[in-house]
């Protein structure tokens, strides 16, 4: 008995409706990783504000686009969510985006032309999901320049398709320059940003973030699972990396209900199953 039951070991089961597809993405390679790969210390300099992507990072979101179109993953996704800086709405917009803007066309783009220094085209919102500007999920905030945002009424300017309605500051009042953040807070902040995740409607979301962000709110899963599952979800992200995961809500957070599952017995018939016959007239 015990070695059929060694075969569920490391599996769990849970109601489809307590679930949620989440495509975890770092954004793109930004001029602060090629400073800082230099030298760390550039992390300090005013220059990086903001970073924004360097052309190989462009390159990386091209061919992240490819990979989300050719396996269709574009097709399934209901809301883009994304941290409230250059670098990472460059990275959603040109991922999860429509195609080439043009002028007249019945839609907002999405980015306009040569954004944050871009070189690239507009880029459209036709045929693409929402996309909603949300801080919980920034990156580690304080001391580095980098990740210090610009305002929201600048960001609109040049993005005009994003949702910042959930920012409640235009100007940046969450980053400081005496006092970085630390690691143990950026988790915290990354559980309640997943409790905030089972607040939306949506069923398959990506979300589009930082390295530290990611890395940190992800190290407090996979305890239960194998090394090897484990360092899938808690190693830290390459640039453009995109991971699929499955969020299940063991707590009764969320409110949904089962939209898949069926009731059965319409109309009204009798019903008792064999197994319970035997448990009630043993022979």
């Amino acid at each position: 008995m015990l070695a059929e039951m060694d075969g569920t070991v490391g599996q769990c089961l849970y109601p489809l409706h307590r679930t949620k597809t989440i495509h975890l993405v770092r954004h793109a390679q930004g001029i602060h990783n090629v400073e800082g790969e230099k030298d760390y210390n550039a992390y300090m300099s005013e220059e990086l504000f903001d970073a924004h992507l360097t052309p190989l990072g462009w390159r990386q979101v091209d061919n992240l686009r490819k990979h989300v179109y050719g396996f269709g993953i574009n097709k399934k996704i209901e809301l883009v969510i994304v941290s409230p800086l250059l670098r990472t709405m460059q990275t959603a917009v040109g991922v999860f985006g429509g195609e080439g803007y043009t002028d007249g066309i019945n839609a907002p783009p999405l980015m306009v032309e040569n954004a944050g220094k871009s070189n690239h085209t507009a880029i459209s919102s036709l045929h693409s999901p929402p996309f909603i500007a949300v801080e919980l999920c920034r990156e580690h905030l304080g001391v580095h320049p980098c990740d210090r945002r610009r305002s929201v009424s600048e960001y609109r300017s040049i993005f005009p398709a994003i949702d910042f309605s959930l920012i409640e500051s235009d100007e940046d009042i969450l980053w400081r320059a005496d006092i970085r953040e630390k690691d143990e807070e950026v988790a915290a902040r990354g559980q309640k940003f997943l409790k905030w995740l089972w607040t939306r409607k949506e069923k398959e979301i990506a979300v589009v973030s930082h390295s530290g962000f990611l890395y940190h709110t992800l190290s407090a899963f996979g305890n239960d699972c194998y090394p090897s599952v484990k360092s899938e979800i808690c190693t830290h992200f390459a640039n453009c990396e995109l991971r699929s995961v499955v969020l299940v809500d063991r707590g009764m957070i969320g409110s949904d209900t089962a939209i898949t599952n069926y009731p059965g017995k319409k109309p009204q018939g009798l019903d008792l199953p064999s197994d319970v016959v035997e448990e009630i007239n043993p022979s």
